[in-house]
């Protein structure tokens, strides 16, 4: 089969080749070698940042940098301001990649990354995938994702899931009618293997348990389940494995930076080691030891274009006991939960969805801080937000237009702008919360 998936990479400028020959590399260092390669890196990227990079500059000011702990933690708010202040010399939104986070901890930023960073992501990506038997390039995918819905963004979408080998579920419509269409899919495809929003995927498992049917039993070339995007709880994975009749994997990742940990075949959640470095810190940014619990900080040691140097992503997260430097373990993750909205019409929406209603007023410059969506009646919803000025009718109606696209019509949205928005015991924002 053509590698269709490397070429496409290949041509957009991601040096995929490169990329993976560089991964393997770092894999097969030994300990010693894999320490060294490590303290390099982090000197590395910190130093090209101080000297081409203004924002960083900026954001270190005049502190004293003696060790690695001296430097200060990056927060999402530090990044919200246009990404052409932060991007370092030599790169623009021309030879960059570019996107927004979802905005699932509720503080949305539009991000870069070198190219050749984001190569090594998919090579990340794909030699993960390989411990399950999954080849980007000719396993067909069963993907439960959003989509744009305007013309252009959906039909590159489409596009991008030619070349990568894979069918696309809308996530969001979710209702019975919607899940029996998800299934005669399965009956009449050859899909190899499931990936996308846990929530979604678990409806889906819950509407074949009603049925008493096993996926597996009704397409039988299935060979594995990746969840990702939000928490994966015990009871729904038990739920998924009887009812998909396969493994399920747990993925976490963030789109700013890399896949962040992946379910090995021993059932360890493995850190990525080779793009990443990852700290667990204390409110007072400093290194809790391995089985205790804190704030999941990561650097990317290969991103030249946009600096996430010790890059507080959101979460809390534990680091396994038995963990080394070049085998982290993450015991535990706290966060990353969505809810279902239910609305007048019987539709389900994973709260992944405000992604996709929210995208309208993620705005380059910054404007727009933070936001919480809470659906108060079955047909009300809340945005409470945080900005340097008041959304204009104009931002208020794109935003009303996109909850019609995306969810459906005759919804009703209040918009309070607040000076702060009230955080839960872990300190994070839900993006999304229901009090049906």
């Amino acid at each position: 089969m053509i590698p269709l998936f490397d070429i496409a990479l290949q041509v957009n400028g991601f040096p995929i080749n490169d990329a993976k020959i560089e991964l393997q590399r770092i894999l097969a260092l030994n300990d010693q070698d894999y320490k060294l390669f490590l303290e390099s890196k982090k000197q590395e990227i910190v130093a090209f940042h101080l000297e081409n990079n203004t924002f960083y500059q900026d954001f270190i000011g005049l502190k004293t940098i003696s060790t690695w702990n001296d430097l200060p933690v990056l927060t999402k708010l530090n990044l919200q301001i246009p990404l052409s202040e932060r991007l370092s010399k030599g790169y623009s939104l021309k030879n960059v990649y570019s996107n927004k986070t979802s905005g699932s901890s509720g503080t949305p930023f539009i991000f870069a990354k070198e190219k050749y960073c984001h190569a090594l992501t998919w090579a990340s990506i794909m030699y993960r995938f390989d411990w399950y038997g999954i080849d980007l390039n000719s396993s067909y995918q069963a993907r439960f994702y959003g989509i744009p819905m305007d013309f252009f963004g959906n039909k590159k979408e489409r596009i991008k899931d030619f070349f990568s080998h894979r069918f696309r579920f809308s996530i969001f419509d979710l209702s019975d009618l919607v899940l029996e269409k998800m299934l005669l899919k399965f009956q009449k495809s050859n899909f190899d293997y499931i990936n996308g929003y846990t929530s979604s995927i678990v409806l889906f498992a819950k509407f074949l348990k009603d049925k008493g049917i096993i996926l597996k039993d009704i397409c039988p070339t299935l060979k594995v389940c990746m969840v990702t995007s939000e928490m994966l709880f015990e009871d729904d994975k038990l739920l998924l494995e009887k009812q998909f009749g396969i493994p399920i994997v747990n993925e976490y990742g963030a789109s700013e930076l890399d896949l962040i940990a992946f379910q090995n075949p021993n059932l360890e959640w493995q850190v990525n080691a080779e793009t990443l470095f990852v700290e667990i810190l204390d409110d007072n940014d400093q290194v809790v030891p391995s089985g205790s619990s804190g704030r999941i900080v990561i650097t990317s040691l290969f991103n030249k274009a946009h600096p996430f140097i010790r890059y507080d992503i959101g979460d809390i997260g534990i680091l396994d006991e038995k963990s080394t430097l070049q085998k982290p373990i993450l015991k535990k993750l706290v966060g990353r939960t969505n809810d279902i909205a239910i609305l007048p019409s019987g539709k389900k929406s994973p709260g992944l969805t405000f992604y996709y209603v929210t995208k309208s007023i993620i705005e380059d410059e910054g404007n727009i801080k933070e936001f919480i969506i809470t659906q108060t009646k079955i047909d009300s919803f809340e945005i409470e937000y945080v900005s340097d000025i008041d959304l204009t009718l104009e931002q208020i109606k794109k935003i009303e237009l996109a909850f019609e696209l995306y969810l459906e019509p005759n919804l009703h949205c209040a918009f309070i702008r607040k000076n702060k928005l009230q955080r839960n015991s872990s300190g994070k924002l839900k993006q999304f919360n229901s009090m049906l």
